[in-house]
């Protein structure tokens, strides 16, 4: 009965990491509300683009009395914006942002210009990251492995709560699906989204990189330390310590295409912004 709880527990803990690193990573899309006059606008702000193509960026129809422009500029270079107006489809608003290499990166928000007392009123200003086609046979092993190893530690730091020496077995687990699929697959995905295998330490600052790295070493100390005298905070702590990585926002300090060199390094995107 204490196990099927755990594994329930174990899943619930996983999943919510899971959907709150999602929701709170720069990647995910700005919501933003504008009202002009009386009608109010509701409409997203993508925040990740694909290097082979322009990003498509909409918003709803609205009151004849405005115009909006697509104000973008390369990030973080401080140069000046380029106005791009919005064109009607028949549905809705789109304008579109120029593609940029792996790692490239535009600074952009939305102005709605009112024609009859030139007023404007401009969104927020976002980051949006451009990466390049990571081909199914990498991408789908390293998500899935990661979250079955994410799974697997939760399970085995709450066994390890409990006393249950099975806790040794899911932690070996967790360490050999982890290394596959942060340390194999992870660079490999990096690579072909990125053009950078790795950009974390001692090459840079990539967070994915090295909060990778760091639980790798917590749970390679954790299956060493319980070969031959297993000891439950061993596992603990190394479940704790993923546990608290995952809740760090994805790709906060990601690989970042400096256009003056041309090189990919690693670049900080506020997530307030």
């Amino acid at each position: 009965m204490k196990k099927t709880i755990f594994w329930i527990l174990a899943v619930v803990i996983t999943l919510t990491s899971a959907y709150y690193q999602r929701k709170t990573g720069p990647n995910h899309p700005k919501n933003v509300k504008i009202t002009l006059s009386d009608e109010t606008l509701k409409f997203k702000l993508i925040r990740s683009g694909d290097s082979n193509e322009d990003l498509v960026i909409k918003i709803p129809q609205f009151d004849e009395n405005y115009q909006a422009f697509l104000n973008y500029r390369l990030f973080p270079l401080n140069e000046s914006f380029t106005a791009i107006a919005f064109i009607n489809n028949g549905e809705e608003l789109v304008a579109h942002l120029p593609k940029q290499p792996p790692a490239g990166k535009l600074e952009y928000y939305v102005s709605f210009n009112n024609l009859e007392n030139n007023s404007s009123i401009d969104t927020v200003h976002v980051v949006t990251r451009f990466k390049g086609t990571v081909p199914g046979w990498a991408l789908i092993p390293h998500v899935i492995l990661m979250f079955i190893a994410m799974l697997l530690s939760n399970l085995a730091g709450l066994f390890a709560i409990g006393k249950i020496e099975k806790h040794v077995f899911y932690g070996n687990l967790t360490f050999i699906l982890f290394l596959l699929g942060g340390m194999v697959f992870g660079p490999i995905v990096q690579l072909y989204a990125f053009g950078e295998a790795w950009t974390g330490v001692p090459f840079g600052w990539d967070l994915t990189d090295n909060k990778t790295l760091i639980a790798v070493i917590f749970w390679l100390v954790a299956v060493l330390g319980n070969r031959k005298n297993p000891k439950y905070r061993y596992t603990i702590i190394a479940s704790i310590v993923l546990l608290l990585i995952y809740l760090i926002p994805h790709s906060m300090f990601g690989s970042e295409l400096d256009y003056e060199s041309g090189k990919v390094m690693t670049g900080f995107i506020n997530l307030f912004i």
